[in-house]
C-alpha cells in the first residue's frame, strides 16, 4: 500500500541523550492521525524528522516519496508549529505571516503575485478570518493565531499537514471548531498528522491514534488503543479508561472516596448527555 510518510527503524537524539528508539512508522494517504504521549516522548521531534530538522542516528524517512534531505522541508509538506514557540514580538500582520508560506511553491520572489493573494484571502475566508488580514499578530486571541498559522501552511496548498499541539491554550469552542475544520480539510484530501495532549479530544474526533513514548507503545482505532492497559504504559502512570454508548472518557485514576465520587459524576453526567444527542 502507498505511504506518504514512511519512518523505519528511525533512531534520534539530542547530544547522547535517544529520543526516539527504533521508530517505524507508515502514514499513508488520506489518514487522520493523532500523535500522544507524555512530553519528552519524542512526539515534536519525530514530526521534526519528516520536516528534516533533525537527522536521525540512524534509519531511514521518506516524505511524498522522497528521501528526506536534512535542511529541506519537502515541498508539499505544511507545519503549523506549537503556537508558545512563536515570537510575537516580530511586527507583522496576518496577510504577510500567510504569505510566508508561499515560498513553498513560488520559491523567493520579492511580492506576493495577484494570483498569491487571491489565495490568500480565500484560505482567509475559509478559516474565517478574512476581516483580520490588516491586523498585527500579536493582537489576536489564541484561537485567532492558530488560524492565521494553519492559513499560512494551507496557502502552499500542501498533501500532508503536521501539527503540533493545535488545540493546546485554546477554549473549548475554538478547540471544537479546530478540528471540525481539520476534519474537513482530511476529507478534501489532506493528509494530517497531529500532536496532542488532550486525550479526550483525540477519543472523539480522530480515527487512528499512534501512543509513542521514545518508541511506538501502539497504534490502531481510538477504541482499540485507548485502554487503561496501553495507556497507562504509554504514559507511565495510571489512567482509566471508561467507555460505554460509543462515548470514551479519559482520565487519572482517583486517589481518594471524594475524588472518585466526583469522576464518577462526570462520567454519568457526559454519558446522559451524548445519549440524549443521539
Amino acid at each position: 500500500m502507498k505511504t506518504i510518510v514512511d519512518l523505519k527503524n528511525v533512531t534520534a537524539a539530542y547530544d547522547r541523550r535517544a529520543v526516539l528508539l527504533d521508530v517505524s512508522l507508515h502514514v499513508h494517504p488520506g489518514q487522520f492521525i493523532g500523535l500522544i504521549g507524555p512530553s519528552g516522548s519524542g512526539k515534536t521531534t519525530l514530526m521534526r524528522t519528516i520536516l528534516g530538522q533533525v537527522v536521525p542516528r540512524q534509519g531511514s524517512i521518506e516524505a511524498l516519496g522522497r528521501p528526506v534531505e536534512y535542511g529541506r522541508t519537502p515541498v508539499g509538506i505544511g507545519y503549523v508549529p506549537q503556537l508558545e514557540t512563536v515570537d510575537w514580538g516580530f511586527p507583522v500582520t496576518v496577510e504577510e505571516v500567510v504569505l510566508m508560506g508561499r515560498a513553498m511553491r513560488s520559491g523567493i520572489l520579492p511580492w506576493p503575485s495577484r494570483t498569491e493573494k487571491e489565495r490568500m484571502m480565500s484560505v482567509l475566508s475559509r478559516l474565517g478570518i478574512a476581516d483580520l488580514s490588516r491586523r498585527h499578530i500579536r493582537q489576536l486571541s489564541g484561537g485567532q493565531q492558530q488560524r492565521v498559522f494553519l492559513a499560512r501552511a494551507l496557502i502552499s496548498e500542501p498533501e500532508l499537514l503536521l501539527l503540533d499541539e493545535p488545540t493546546s491554550g485554546v477554549d473549548i469552542k475554538t478547540r471544537d471548531d479546530v478540528m471540525h475544520l481539520l476534519a474537513d480539510l482530511n476529507a478534501d484530501g489532506v493528509t494530517i498528522l497531529m500532536t496532542s495532549h488532550e486525550l479526550n479530544t483525540v477519543a472523539a474526533h480522530l480515527p487512528w491514534v499512534v501512543c509513542l513514548n521514545r518508541h511506538i507503545v501502539a497504534q490502531g482505532p481510538p477504541d482499540e488503543v485507548f485502554t487503561s492497559e496501553v495507556l497507562s504504559r504509554t504514559y507511565g502512570a495510571e489512567i482509566m479508561v471508561y467507555q460505554r454508548d460509543g462515548v470514551t472518557l479519559i482520565g487519572d485514576v482517583p486517589h481518594t472516596p471524594a475524588e472518585r465520587e466526583q469522576q464518577k459524576a462526570i462520567i454519568e453526567a457526559t454519558r446522559e448527555s451524548a445519549h440524549a444527542g443521539h
